[in-house]
């Protein structure tokens, strides 16, 4: 592989040995491959297939080109230095110099408040500055608008099985609330923590540019706030960094256009649901061959962090008695018996064999995985101990048509308990369930 990168550079005008390359951790679509060529290090982008590729709206010539202008045009992107061709008989990608930092949420999240505030003002103005750029110079970006994105994630609901109720009511809102026209710009449609690149406190460079169209800059203002891109910043819903009334006078200042709440609301419940059927899709991949990671299969598991987040998102439209109604009793766990080890037992050794005899021999991308797969091991033992069933495919066929809503007797109450119970078992450890399980469960 080093021989193939060193012919790509060699063509770009870098004649220097390639080394230490190494796939970095993490990216739910693309590879990332990091290597060094002479004194300089750079980033390989790549398809993982091409039949993944084919699906997007966005192909990787025009991401890259997209990432040219915008670092033209003052945005803190990666400079693109070569592109592979079918002749290099290496994929599909391209390469960028590595900006210095990091893009690890742990890290970026890590300041205390007046260094936090530095990073938000920051990100607004980098947003505002992506929304500034020429939307007439980038033709090929696909269009979003709010309707045809909204039947668009419908259709996709229905392929994955129609039966989710949680999704289901999103998709009414959704239907409901729908914005008027906004003046399209570009919008990068990825714009959270973790694909932002951090130095020494500050913002650094913006990565992960394959989701980008021309549409409602309100969409990447509300993305990066979404609760799962707050990693665990439950009190600073501006993008884990500040409150989202601060981040909206900085994306002002900066130039952006005038913040709208209602825009605002709408594209955070809007990618709430998108991400939840994001996630259902990447099991999609995997049962067709697209994509046999093992990644995959976990991710559709995070699902129920989405459901979740849209209840908390809507239940505040549900009459006061609904609001106020107690849970119904949750199924206790089944008994695991004494005698012989029963399969979630099992599940528990071979995790607890991994992490004493593989772990220590791995790293890198390796050791990552691996923590990847202890968490499938976990999913399963959790859910043979009782996770309850997920598909309701008439309650969500009444949802959708409006026969039903969050001020039918005892749905939001029913909902509740099905969210907490099966993210309990699929993502134990998702920041937001211990905060639902206070607001839901002691009342």
């Amino acid at each position: 592989m080093e021989g193939a990168l060193a012919k790509v550079m060699a063509r770009a005008g870098f004649a220097a040995p390639v080394s230490g390359l190494q796939r970095l951790s993490g990216g739910a679509n693309m590879e990332s491959w990091l290597f060094a060529c002479g004194d300089d290090r750079f980033v390989l982008r790549r398809a993982p297939s091409a039949e993944w590729i084919a699906a997007r709206p966005l192909d990787m010539a025009g991401e890259a080109e997209l990432i040219r202008r915008a670092h033209a045009g003052g945005v803190a992107a990666p400079e693109v230095v070569a592109e592979l061709t079918p002749q290099d008989a290496f994929g599909i990608g391209f390469i960028m110099r590595c900006l210095p930092g990091t893009a690890d949420p742990a890290v970026a999240l890590a300041s205390p408040p007046e260094p936090a505030a530095d990073l938000a003002a920051d990100v607004a103005g980098a947003m505002a500055r992506i929304h500034a750029l020429d939307p007439a110079s980038v033709p090929f970006l696909p269009r979003l608008e709010p309707a045809e994105g909204v039947e668009g994630l419908a259709r996709q609901f229905a392929d994955a099985g129609g039966d989710r109720p949680i999704i289901a009511l999103g998709l009414a809102w959704l239907r409901a609330h729908l914005p008027p026209p906004a003046a399209p710009v570009v919008v990068h449609g990825d714009f959270r923590i973790g694909n932002l690149m951090v130095h020494e406190g500050r913002l650094s460079g913006v990565l992960d540019w394959e989701l980008a169209h021309l549409g409602d800059g309100h969409e990447d203002l509300a993305y990066g706030c979404m609760t799962v891109w707050r990693f665990g910043q439950l009190d600073r819903e501006g993008f884990g960094l500040t409150d989202v009334a601060t981040l909206a006078r900085a994306y002002e200042a900066a130039g952006g256009e005038r913040f709208d709440p209602a825009r605002f609301r709408f594209w955070l419940v809007y990618r709430t649901v998108w991400w939840a059927l994001g996630c259902l899709s990447m099991g999609q991949s995997w049962r067709s061959g697209t994509d046999r990671s093992l990644e995959r299969v976990v991710v559709a598991r995070r699902c129920t962090e989405q459901e979740l987040d849209l209840l908390l998102l809507l239940e505040s439209e549900a009459p006061e008695a609904e609001r106020a109604r107690p849970l119904p009793t949750d199924c206790p766990p089944a008994n695991a018996g004494t005698g012989e080890p029963s399969a979630a037992e099992i599940l528990t050794a071979v995790s607890e064999w991994l992490a004493a005899t593989v772990k220590g021999k791995l790293d890198g991308r390796e050791r990552w995985e691996l923590a990847v797969a202890q968490n499938a091991l976990g999913i399963v033992r959790r859910e043979l101990a009782g996770r309850p069933a997920i598909s309701d495919k008439a309650l969500a066929d009444s949802l959708l048509a409006g026969h039903e809503d969050l001020s039918t007797p005892g749905l939001l109450a029913a909902l509740r308990r099905r969210a907490l119970s099966t993210l309990s078992a699929d993502m134990p450890k998702y920041p937001a369930l211990a905060r639902a399980r206070t607001l839901w469960e002691h009342r």
